[in-house]
């Protein structure tokens, strides 16, 4: 089944290792990809002004509603993939690696188009302040026309994550990470475009990233090899991407949705804590595409070895990847709770902001490893082809809490503090539920594998 020095065989030998194998470069790619972000909100935070900072910040809730969905669906190119690739079907392989890849295309262009119209509606909605809104969709256009760099990477990187490659997509989000911070510093300090110089640097950055993951893809010598002449839609496969990755996507675009109705509570605190909100929750963001890593490695591993009937290895895939993703969010948590005001500091030199800040990482960062164990049970059940039962409760749980707190507690207890209880509370709630779906699951799971292996 191995044929790369880069790939990881997840179905024998020893789990622990070649989880960790497989996640630490993805997470560091997901830090790498947030990055691009967080560069803009520094070099803006630092170089230009706070009006500056809230109107790069404000945008990132939006703008992970309108990629969420089609992110979320590339989750279902994965475990489609891992299942053909562990099985030895080429053929079935082949084909839907090139059917994902025309889909992040032609999503990404959709998303150029309605992105870009819907940009200053979107945060009027949100009752984004008059003082920021302007530069805020002036980020938001540009960031929307490199959709389809962003789709195609993404999709790309989805298909390698499945046959365990994920050393390349971290070569190559660093060569686009180095390029994003000199466009970025070059558009906003020796020519300056403000927020609009920041956005171009990161759609350039992104278009870097995309031509080096297809390239890739385009010189393997395996069955995910990609050839653009063969790139179409096939409907049987884009059906099983879809009944995995819709209802991935659904999830996370929804949960998005309550943090931008949280945005809204936030900007009612104006411009300040709007800044203290962005780079509070940048730091959030690092926290959560460490556990994110993990719970990744947890879907394909499950689905590499539900693909061949390995019912014990998969129970021991999801203990060991809660171990892993417990001890990096207790690290990066409390590590994020003590170093709290140097950490924003690198944001902004702003006082009242750094202090917004540290209000909301007090109650956010120590319990974050609730948020990882919460994300880990949907990645096992998505591994097994089951994904709309657990997408269901995680709105229930995350988004539920969130609203019932936003509109029925914080109007009486004003603050950032208590405003941001919602989150680890939201977890709680969802992880309980999570856990009995699991058990009922699990179970349907193991009957079924034990008629197909008779």
């Amino acid at each position: 089944m191995k044929t790369s020095k880069f790939e990881i065989d997840m179905c024998n030998g020893s789990i622990m290792d070649k989880l960790i194998s497989f996640s630490l470069p993805l997470m560091l790619s997901s830090i790498l990809q947030l990055m691009f972000n967080a560069v803009d909100i520094i070099v803006v935070g630092r170089f230009d002004s706070s009006q500056a900072l809230a109107a790069v910040g404000s945008t990132t809730a939006l703008i992970n509603i309108f990629t969420n969905l089609f992110i979320g669906i590339s989750l279902g190119a994965n475990v489609l993939a891992a299942r053909y690739f562990a099985a030895g079907r080429d053929k079935e392989m082949s084909e839907a690696v090139h059917t994902a890849i025309t889909l992040a295309l032609i999503s990404g262009i959709i998303m150029a188009f309605v992105g870009a119209a819907a940009s200053r509606l979107a945060l009027d909605l949100m009752d984004t302040p008059a003082d920021v809104i302007d530069q805020s969709v002036t980020y938001m256009r540009i960031y929307f026309m490199g959709m389809p760099f962003f789709m195609l990477y993404n999709y790309g990187a989805a298909v390698l994550r499945a046959v365990g490659d994920t050393k390349r997509p971290l070569l190559f989000l660093a060569i686009a990470g180095v390029a994003n911070v000199v466009l970025d510093l070059l558009l906003v300090i020796v020519i300056p475009l403000g927020v609009a110089g920041v956005a171009i640097g990161t759609v350039s950055s992104q278009f870097v990233s995309c031509i080096l993951v297809l390239w890739c893809l385009h010189r393997s010598e395996g069955s995910y090899q990609l050839r653009f002449s063969k790139l179409t839609i096939k409907w049987i496969y884009l059906k099983r991407i879809f009944q995995v990755g819709i209802p991935a996507g659904i999830q996370s675009t929804v949960i998005n949705f309550s943090n931008a109705l949280l945005q809204s509570s936030v900007n009612s605190f104006g411009s300040t804590a709007m800044a203290g909100y962005t780079a509070a929750n940048n730091v959030l963001g690092f926290l959560y595409v460490s556990v994110n890593a993990v719970t990744q490695a947890c879907m394909s591993f499950t689905s590499q070895n539900y693909s061949v009937g390995k019912q014990k290895r998969m129970d021991r895939v999801l203990l060991d990847c809660m171990i892993l993703s417990a001890g990096v969010s207790a690290v990066l948590g409390v590590g994020a709770y003590v170093f709290g005001s140097q950490v924003l500091g690198i944001y902004t030199s702003d006082a009242s902001v750094i202090e917004c800040g540290l209000e909301i990482l007090s109650i956010t960062t120590v319990p974050y490893f609730l948020c990882g164990i919460m994300d880990l049970i949907p990645g096992a059940l998505r591994g097994m082809g089951h994904s709309a039962v657990p997408m269901v409760l995680s709105v229930i749980g995350t988004v539920g809490t969130r609203i019932v707190w936003i509109y029925g507690f914080f109007p009486h207890h004003r603050s950032l503090f208590f405003l941001f209880i919602s989150y680890p509370g939201s977890w709680i709630a969802t992880i309980l539920m999570q856990a009995v779906c699991f058990y009922f699951v699990r179970k349907k799971c193991i009957q079924q594998l034990k008629t197909v292996n008779g």
